[in-house]
């Protein structure tokens, strides 16, 4: 390929979250942005691959579509594998691995094809191979087209890099500022998580406000193509930090190991000073001082449930104080149990569609300002 020509980008999402990611990718201004199953695929080059991965959220992963051909049976797919020009974007000395998925064509066999894909990196362009290898070659062969795609992210994008301590389910970032965004938020109000795990929503919501770039404390694959240049890199990373308008972002949890671990990650996503962490239950959280806001909760749910009849009590118990402390307040709840939702007494606005999160369904539901 031309390294210069534009070509599509996949940005990879939660099923049922293409809609809520669409939006932060047209505020954040790539080209010809159009939601499909799984993600959103948007036209450009090299520096919008950094760029977004850099940048978005609420992407999962940035797949760069470097390539296509139509191929037949494997001979073919072999020669055509063979003159692809993959030194424009692989280096000999970075191990890649190739994944092939098989769908409505005449190659059938993914494993044979995956083989006539790798032979042509080794033996025509000297590229090695890896099993462990961080950067991955996917090819999709649909309809007897077969397109070649580079995963640019390497670690999935919800690692943000400055996050080392996470509870026993934790809510993942990317979904985690999806759902911020569902609900309204956008950085210029107060935000209160009561039951708040390693920090999640409290550390997205800060760093919301304080204009942070989620992918400035990791590095990705794309580091290690032969496309990649430092220079303009550089010049894509964010370094100024916004004021977040004298606002705090508060989180409170009964588990003292877990208020440790949400007070460790935002020190070291640099929100300390703007965020505050409590050790107490649900039932004790109080509205901080000032304008109302946002309270977002990941409460027990699904897999995490022990004793459901102590569940509905926790529900009802967190629903019941909203109601009493947080008039002029919006909630958000995370809960794969629609009945446990009904259990808090809250004013929900219709269900919304279902999110795929860890081999389950999950919901989010929203209220309007309490009254």
């Amino acid at each position: 390929m031309n390294t210069a020509d534009p070509f599509e980008i996949f940005l990879v999402c939660a099923p049922g979250l293409e809609p809520v990611l669409l939006q932060e990718v047209v505020e954040q201004g790539f080209t010809n942005p159009v939601a499909g199953a799984g993600g959103i695929t948007i036209t450009g080059g090299w520096p919008d691959v950094w760029r977004a991965n850099l940048n978005l959220r609420g992407a999962v992963r940035v797949l760069a579509r470097i390539g296509a051909f139509m191929a037949f049976h494997l001979a073919q797919l072999d020669k055509r594998a063979r003159k692809f020009d993959w030194g424009a974007v692989l280096r000999t000395d970075v191990p890649v691995r190739v994944q092939v998925t098989c769908k409505a064509s005449k190659i059938y066999h993914a494993k044979a094809a995956s083989e006539r894909i790798e032979r042509a990196l080794t033996e025509s362009h000297g590229i090695t191979l890896s099993p462990e290898a961080e950067m991955v070659v996917k090819v999709r062969i649909n309809d007897n087209q077969v397109t070649i795609s580079l995963d640019t992210t390497g670690e999935a994008l919800h690692i943000r890099g400055h996050k080392e301590a996470v509870g026993k389910a934790p809510m993942r970032e990317n979904l985690a500022a999806l759902m911020l965004r569902q609900c309204g938020y956008t950085g210029t109000e107060p935000l209160v998580d009561p039951m708040c795990g390693s920090g999640t929503f409290v550390i997205e919501a800060a760093e919301i406000a304080a204009g942070l770039q989620p992918g400035r404390s990791r590095s990705f694959a794309f580091q290690q193509l032969a496309s990649f240049d430092p220079a303009i890199y550089e010049t894509l990373r964010r370094t100024q930090i916004k004021t977040p308008h004298g606002l705090r972002f508060f989180g409170s949890d009964r588990d003292a190991g877990a208020v440790r671990n949400a007070t460790k990650n935002a020190e070291r996503a640099g929100v300390a000073e703007c965020t505050a962490f409590a050790c107490h239950g649900a039932a004790e959280v109080r509205p901080p001082a000032g304008p109302a806001g946002l309270v977002m909760v990941n409460p027990p749910y699904g897999g995490r449930i022990g004793n459901k009849k102590l569940l509905y009590a926790l529900y009802g118990s967190f629903g019941a104080t909203m109601l009493a402390e947080f008039k002029g307040w919006r909630v958000g709840m995370v809960t794969s149990e629609p009945a446990l939702a009904k259990a808090t007494g809250l004013p929900w606005k219709p269900q919304g569609p279902p999110i795929a999160h860890g081999g389950m369904k999950i919901w989010l539901w929203q209220t309007p300002p309490l009254r």
